[in-house]
């Protein structure tokens, strides 16, 4: 049996990548093979880091990437309410489609893996993990719990009582940014089923700010595989993780209330802000030193030693220059995805 760790990214957060994968090698205990999963084709960089090191390969299956977009494309672009909602947000017409490559992982060389999000560190060793694997399909450690449910279902209550069956569903939602699951979860006819039921309309109860979580939080519950929440159901296992907590750091290992994190997600930060603070600019990033040791744990002659704080007339060139990229790319994301409906794909 292959235990592994799957991580979705490209070169716009490789900073964060290599932070991220020397936790991993500090922090496991052992050296756990890992893949990664490309967000798209922009991996030169992170094609070179996979160079130097031995126990990290890349996603290359090209057919269950196609098969994963075109299992996510079918669902939003049946979806109505979420294309109308990002229409008006002027968001793409299947927005954040590349996230949900996230699923290829349960088509990989794993047999049972944990899923990191790019902008997480690894703060302890993980066997733990696997290990309720033998017990559960889906492992979680997070606290979505706590947040409201319309951000990862937003369906009336008749709808999510008649499709989910449960009482309380708001005490099973999970954050979609670190998981643990097993290879052939989703079997081809869980996943025909999943697909009919979604294109028949029950895609009406996910939310769509995040779509990947939606989707995984409805084909997690509505599959009926086990799960199992160590934050909800272990207090001794129970940390925060988000970057917002207060947390004691000790020797770049964080603490909650003197327990080990097993992980520290930098969810919402704009991966931006850690190319600009590593291109020695004076970003204000929490935890911003123990970001830094993993980041240069492998190079610290490369660290910088000094950061400068941009000029206005820098930071407003810079949001001008983002802004423009952005509209550019959603001109060629709509492009792309006209031309592929003109083709008949």
């Amino acid at each position: 049996m292959i235990d592994g760790i799957y991580i979705l990214a490209n070169d716009v957060v490789y900073d964060q990548l290599v932070a991220l994968l020397n936790s991993i090698e500090a922090n496991a205990g052992s050296k756990i093979p890992i893949c990664i999963l490309p967000y798209n084709q922009q991996l030169d960089k992170v094609k070179a880091e996979l160079a130097s090191r031995d126990n990290v390969t890349l996603f290359e299956d090209s057919d269950s990437i196609a098969y994963w977009d075109n299992f996510a494309t079918q669902i939003w672009k049946n979806y109505p309410r979420a294309q109308k909602t990002w229409r008006e947000w002027g968001f793409p017409e299947l927005y954040e489609l590349p996230m949900h490559r996230k699923f290829c992982a349960v088509d990989g060389p794993f047999d049972r893996f944990i899923y990191f999000d790019a902008d997480t560190l690894l703060m302890r060793p993980i066997d733990y993990v696997y290990e309720k694997l033998d017990t559960y399909d889906w492992v979680v450690n997070d606290f979505q719990y706590k947040s409201e449910l319309k951000f990862i279902f937003d369906g009336s209550p008749e709808q999510m009582e008649q499709i989910f069956n449960s009482e309380n569903l708001q005490a099973k939602v999970f954050c979609a940014g670190w998981f643990a699951t097993k290879k052939n979860i989703f079997s081809p006819a869980i996943r025909a089923d999943l697909l009919k039921k979604l294109t028949a309309g029950e895609a009406d109860v996910m939310a769509f700010l995040a779509p990947d979580q939606s989707l995984f939080n409805y084909m997690v519950f509505r599959s009926g595989i086990s799960y199992y929440n160590f934050a909800c159901y272990d207090c001794e296992q129970a940390t925060g993780n988000h970057w917002s907590s207060q947390f004691d750091v000790v020797d770049n290992i964080l603490y909650d209330q003197g327990r080990r994190l097993t992980y520290l997600h930098y969810m919402s930060i704009s991966s931006s802000k850690f190319t600009q603070l590593c291109a020695g600019e004076d970003v204000n990033i929490p935890y911003r030193d123990v970001f830094l040791h993993y980041r240069y744990l492998k190079s610290p002659e490369e660290r910088p030693q000094s950061f400068t704080r941009p000029s206005q007339l820098m930071l407003l060139q810079k949001s001008t220059r983002s802004f423009i990229q952005q509209r550019v790319n959603n001109i060629k994301l709509n492009y792309r995805n006209f031309k592929d409906r003109i083709n008949g794909y």
